[in-house]
C-alpha cells in the first residue's frame, strides 16, 4: 500500500479536537445515525489494535459527556430520548442528570447556573495525534509514505493509479481521501464533486494549576463545545464558516466568536491562557450523509469525503469501510445509501461531468 499526502495546512483532522458523542445528536437521518454511532463504537476496537503495535499517544480518553442548560427540564426530556437510544448502543453507558453544584465538580470553570445531563460514555480524541498514530502503524505494517502532489491516473474507464512528479504509481484501487481538495483532483476525471471547505476555528487554552485530564466534554446548545486533554489545556471550540476559500487564517471575528462563546458557558476560563487557535477546512456536502464507497462507471475509484464536523468521530470507521470496499470484502454497514456517486434530485452529491 502506498499512501500520498500533499500535507497542506489546514488539513481539518490535524485541527480537529473530536468529540466522540453521537447518541446526543438531533440527526433524523436513521443511516446517517446508524455511520455515526457505528463510529463511535469502533474506537474501542481500533484503540486496542493501535496499542498493540505500540500506539497509544492518541489523545483519546473515555471521559463523559456533560449536556449543560440552564433548565432542568429539557434535560430531563433529552434524558428520557437517551434512555431509549441506550438499547441499541449500551456503548453509550449510563446517563445521570446533575445539579449545578454536581456540574462544575466535573467542569469547575462552569458557570454556576447551569445543570448537566452526564453521559458516561462520551469520549475525546486529539485529531492531530490520532491522525499521527494511525499512519505510524500503517507504516508498521509495510506501508509506503510519500509527499507530495498527486494526479490520477485513468484508462478505459479504470483508475490505474497516480501520477506523482514524474513516476506513476501503478494500483489496482485508488482510494481518494483528500478532504476538501478532493474536487480538485477528481475534475479532470469528469466528476464534479460537492464538497466545498468550511472553516473552522479552535482555540487552546491554558488552565494553570488545574489537573484538566478527566475532565468530561462539554456540550451547550448550539454549535459550540468545551473539552480538555491532559495538560492543562482546555479546547474551545469551533466556527462553522463557509464561503472563505482555503483562506488558512485566524480572523478577529473567528476567535472573538468563539471565546465569547466559550465564557458565556465556562466563565471560570477568563483568565486562562491563550495557548494557539488551529485552524481547518471541514470537508462540507449539500447533505448530512457522507460520501463513501466505489464510483459507479469507473473501475478502482474509492472515495471518502463529506464528513463536516463528524468527521473525527466517524473517519476511522469510514477508513475501514472504505478498505472492506477497495479489497471486495463484506462489510459491517450497508454503504449503498452513501454512495459518492448517488442522484436523489436536486443538490445531490457527485455527478460525472461526462
Amino acid at each position: 500500500m502506498t499512501i500520498v499526502d500533499q500535507a497542506h495546512d489546514g488539513r481539518a483532522t490535524a485541527a480537529g479536537a473530536g468529540i466522540i458523542c453521537p447518541w446526543v445528536s438531533g440527526a433524523e437521518d436513521a443511516a446517517f445515525y446508524r455511520l455515526y454511532v457505528e463510529g463511535a463504537r469502533y474506537y474501542g476496537e481500533l484503540v486496542h489494535l493501535l496499542a498493540e503495535l505500540g500506539e497509544t499517544d492518541l489523545g483519546f480518553r473515555r471521559v463523559g459527556a456533560l449536556v449543560v442548560s440552564d433548565d432542568a427540564d429539557e434535560l430531563a426530556a433529552f434524558d428520557t430520548v437517551l434512555s431509549r437510544r441506550r438499547a441499541d448502543t449500551p456503548e453509550m453507558g449510563a446517563t445521570s442528570l446533575l445539579s449545578p453544584r454536581e456540574t462544575g465538580a466535573l467542569f469547575p470553570p462552569l458557570r454556576g447556573d447551569l445543570a448537566g445531563l452526564h453521559v458516561a460514555g462520551g469520549a475525546r480524541v486529539d485529531g492531530r495525534r490520532m491522525a499521527a498514530g494511525l499512519l505510524r502503524a500503517a507504516q508498521q505494517l509495510g506501508a509506503r509514505v510519500i509527499e507530495g502532489h498527486a494526479e490520477l491516473v485513468a484508462a478505459a474507464g479504470r483508475v490505474t493509479g497516480v501520477r506523482l512528479r514524474d513516476t506513476t504509481i501503478a494500483a489496482d484501487r485508488v482510494v481518494v481521501a483528500a478532504g476538501a481538495w478532493a474536487p480538485t483532483l477528481l475534475l479532470p476525471l469528469g466528476i464534479a464533486l460537492p464538497i466545498e471547505p468550511q472553516r473552522g476555528q479552535i482555540v487552546h487554552l491554558h488552565v494553570a494549576g488545574q489537573d484538566t485530564r478527566d475532565w468530561p466534554v462539554v456540550l451547550p446548545q448550539g454549535g459550540h463545545y468545551l473539552l480538555a486533554f491532559d495538560d492543562s489545556r482546555v479546547v474551545a471550540g469551533a466556527t462553522r464558516e463557509s464561503g472563505v476559500g482555503f483562506d488558512y487564517r485566524v480572523t478577529a471575528s473567528g476567535q472573538a466568536e468563539v471565546l465569547a462563546e466559550a465564557l458565556h458557558v465556562a466563565p471560570g476560563l477568563a483568565t486562562a491562557t491563550v495557548i494557539e487557535t488551529r485552524v481547518g477546512f471541514r470537508p462540507v456536502g449539500p447533505g448530512i450523509r457522507p460520501l463513501l464507497g466505489p464510483v459507479r462507471g469507473l473501475d478502482g475509484l474509492v472515495i471518502g469525503n463529506g464528513l463536516g464536523a463528524a468527521g473525527l468521530t466517524i473517519g476511522p470507521f469510514a477508513g475501514r469501510l472504505l478498505c472492506d470496499a477497495a479489497l471486495g470484502r463484506d462489510m459491517p454497514l450497508d454503504i449503498t445509501p452513501f454512495a459518492p456517486l448517488r442522484n436523489a434530485g436536486p443538490g445531490a452529491p457527485a455527478r460525472p461531468l461526462r
